[in-house]
């Protein structure tokens, strides 16, 4: 899943009370105003994380929502 990095904990919490523990990538909050090219540009910058959650076998994959690879240009 993305999801903007304001929702971690409700993330969290939701995949614990269903059980599960998908593959999380969060993006900066907000995203709501962000231009097309601004989204574009977040979407380029987490690419390779979401790739990487595709291709590689569990072990090897990152631990889901520790994200960080998409850094805050806003506040």
């Amino acid at each position: 899943m993305v999801a903007s990095a304001e929702f971690v904990e409700a993330a969290a919490a939701q995949a614990a009370a269903l059980g599960a523990d998908p593959a999380r990538v969060f993006v900066p909050h907000p995203i709501q105003d962000r231009t097309d090219e601004e989204m574009r540009a977040l979407a380029d910058g987490c690419v390779e994380e979401i790739l990487g959650w595709l291709v590689q076998p569990p072990a090897a994959a990152p631990t889901p929502g520790k994200s960080g690879s998409v850094p805050a240009d806003r506040p």
